[in-house]
């Protein structure tokens, strides 16, 4: 046997900055993703999508397509396998189209009505755009307004549809100032830089798929349930992903795939187009708010209510809980909340970063900047008067809540003292210049996962656990985590993540990933290090401890968990364009402790410049007629690129999480939250108009034109 001792004190790993463990393979290409994996024996699927927005397929002419060179099959509702969707997965009830094929009901535009098989992706391309489907079309309704006859409260991932307390129409009465305003924000997409892509084949009687996703044990669950399969013989792969934010979940390509599999014995690989993904990997509702606040004179809230109006396929119920940062920011007397969505024919949204908290956020921080104006109060101060004491729907205690902190270092670095409160006073050129500010939460929550840690003969450690690194360093910060728990220098550490063999664990996303996983991780080293030191050597198999962290997480006490942030942004206005350029932003974060800072300030910096794309760009727009949208790609659809962001800047204060093991809350989805309405903000400070719609357009800046 050989000795490989772990250290006797802590590496301090954690708070350094580490460059990406698997970097150099990405820049190299060393690095595989999904779709470029080879299988022998390898054929390609492409997804037909529907043309018509409502109504019945009443033939697929599939007959002249099947000889065509290199075509295989052609699977559509006639043909292809029967799943099951009526189970409850891991994040409850599945969006039945991922159900491909099942029947001849079309809900939306875009709703997957075959799979063309070939040889080759190109000829399985030709082959699909060859394909001729006749329809049954019927009328449909995809209008969206905050007072559709047809909206109605329900709980979401924010909680309960209504909270309230207090006598809301007294309060308002009895408020010295009252602001009442309505705000907007339009459909949103997510499109990562690596497509949607899975290949599925079987292997010995064993489902193996490797695909793009942010929770291969969620993947490996879902087809299990949707094909009645053991879940033991199915096994997902996703080492390297390339983006997901919210939009790599379960989705029809991956089923399509398994049918294709299963139909032809062979590996099946099936890939989005980026228009197909506006139809079918999700989305961001868009919503209509109103939120009505009353004050004292001294700026004290008396009553707060925020409302939001979201919206949600006619097959699958999904809530955009736009009222829900409200619950958590600022309490009142009178306090209401709610969330109501509607149905209408179009895709179902998602999860989409930051769900709820980027849209709700940008009503309720431009709401508070519109209610310090009237109060005659700076905004930064009109916030720290409001500060809650305990959680204002819960009534829990916080974990940590250091939004001051953050507020008054970013100030202090922004030079928000020598700001002038006036609108439209400050001119450079033909440039109106305005600054703004607004405050940022997300929930910090763990979820049970499990975790392996082996001591190898050789003297180094493996950690195996079923994370996603999804672009955000996840595998990098898991390695600081290990060496810390473990006591030796990361160079003796592998982390293996990726595989549904490796067992139950948090999916990326709810910015709860890197904190299940390092809980799980942690525990497993320590008690690794400890069996270690007691052995008399390491076998040549090596020594592993497996953790569960599902007693320890269900053990904390009920608190109000959040990371919190501070916004600031300067943007300069041509007034004679409606050109609107953000000049430079900054944001301060209390965030728990920063495991790597090097990809955390990436994480912090990449929300605030979607947060730029948000106020000033985004916008995918549905036409009346057709239901589809118009200028479904990335030329049509608008994004901001590296002229838009000059300077970006993020830093964080010390907020380490006292009840977790590593002291993490989570960094992924803070950083967009707010930045919108700070910049909207910043519009109004330069301008001395109020822009409640996004994104800020030219022509609606030409068209409210400016104070002066």
């Amino acid at each position: 046997m050989t000795t490989t001792t772990p250290g006797t004190r802590a590496t301090n790993a954690v708070g350094t900055a580490h460059t990406r463990v698997e970097g150099r393979d990405k820049v190299t290409g060393a690095a595989r993703y999904a779709g470029e994996i080879p299988f022998a024996g390898l054929v390609h699927g492409w997804l037909v999508l529907s043309t018509i927005t409502r109504g019945r397929v009443r033939e697929v002419e599939s007959a002249a397509v099947l000889e065509m060179p290199g075509v295989l099959t052609v699977l559509h509702h006639g043909n292809a396998p029967r799943v099951d969707i009526d189970y409850v997965g891991m994040l409850g009830k599945p969006d039945p189209t991922v159900a491909v094929f099942q029947h001849d009901r079309v809900p939306h535009a875009g709703w997957p009505v075959a799979l063309v098989v070939a040889e080759t992706s190109e000829q399985a391309r030709e082959a699909a755009e060859a394909l001729v489907v006749r329809y049954e079309e019927e009328p449909h309704d995809v209008s969206f307004s905050g007072d559709h006859p047809d909206a109605y409260s329900v709980a979401g991932p924010g909680g309960e549809g209504v909270t309230e307390k207090g006598d809301l129409g007294a309060e308002l009465a009895a408020s010295a100032v009252v602001l009442d305003a309505e705000y907007s924000t339009p459909e949103e997409h997510h499109h990562s830089m690596e497509p949607h892509a899975a290949t599925a084949l079987w292997d010995g009687g064993r489902l193996e798929v490797v695909d793009s996703n942010q929770g291969t044990v969620w993947v490996a669950s879902e087809l299990a349930n949707l094909f009645s399969l053991d879940p033991a013989s199915v096994r997902v792969r996703s080492e390297h992903v390339g983006g997901g934010f919210g939009s790599k979940g379960v989705r029809a390509h991956q089923v399509a795939a398994v049918m294709a599999a299963t139909a032809l014995s062979r590996p099946v690989r099936v890939v989005m187009t980026r228009r197909q993904v506006f139809s079918l990997a999700g989305y961001r509702s868009p919503t209509a708010q109103r939120v009505r606040l009353g004050a004292d004179a001294e700026g004290r809230l008396r009553a707060l209510e925020h409302s939001c109006v979201s919206r949600t396929s006619t097959v699958h119920e999904f809530i955009e809980s736009g009222a829900g940062p409200a619950r958590v920011m600022y309490d009142a007397p009178a306090h209401r909340t709610a969330n109501r969505v509607v149905r209408l024919d179009v895709p179902s949204p998602t999860f989409m970063r930051a769900p709820g908290e980027a849209p709700g956020s940008f009503a309720l921080e431009s709401a508070f900047d519109e209610l310090a104006e009237k109060c005659g109060i700076d905004p930064i101060e009109l916030r720290l008067r409001n500060e809650p004491e305990v959680g204002p729907v819960s009534g829990l205690p916080f974990s940590t809540r250091n939004l001051p902190a953050c507020f008054r270092e970013g100030a202090r670095r922004f030079g928000w003292a020598d700001r002038d409160p006036r609108p439209g006073i400050r001119r450079e050129g033909r440039w109106l210049l305005g600054t703004g500010t607004a405050a940022a939460s997300f929930f910090a929550g763990a979820m049970p996962s499990t975790a392996a840690a082996t001591a190898e003969a050789d003297g180094t450690f493996t950690v195996r656990i079923n994370a996603a690194d999804i672009g955000t360093g996840a595998r990098t910060a898991l390695t600081l985590v290990a060496a810390d728990a473990l006591q030796v220098p990361t160079g003796r550490v592998r982390v293996r993540i990726g595989d549904s063999d490796f067992g139950q664990a948090m999916i990326a996303g709810g910015s709860m990933g890197t904190r299940s996983w390092a809980w799980a991780v942690t525990a497993a080293a320590e008690e690794l290090r400890e069996r270690v030191a007691l052995a008399d050597g390491v076998p040549p198999e090596g020594i592993t401890v497996r953790s569960d962290t599902t007693e320890a997480i269900g053990a904390l006490a009920q608190k109000e968990r959040h990371s919190f942030g501070a916004q600031f942004a300067e943007v300069a206005v041509d007034v004679s364009t409606g050109e609107v350029r953000v000049r430079r932003m900054l944001g301060i974060f209390a965030a728990g402790r920063i495991v790597n800072p090097l990809t955390a300030r990436g994480q912090f910096t990449g929300g605030m410049i979607w947060g730029i794309s948000m106020a000033l760009h985004e916008e995918a727009v549905r036409d009346r007629n057709t239901g589809a949208l118009y200028g479904a790609d990335l030329a049509g659809y608008h994004v901001a690129t590296n002229a838009d962001v000059p300077v970006v800047e993020a830093d964080w204060v010390d907020d380490p999480d006292p009840d977790d093991p590593v002291g993490i809350k989570g960094i992924g989805e803070i950083g967009i939250v707010g930045a919108a309405a700070a910049i909207a903000n910043a519009v109004w400070h330069a301008t001395g108009v109020r822009h409640r719609t996004l994104p800020i357009r030219p022509d609606r800046v030409l068209t409210a034109g400016p104070h002066a």
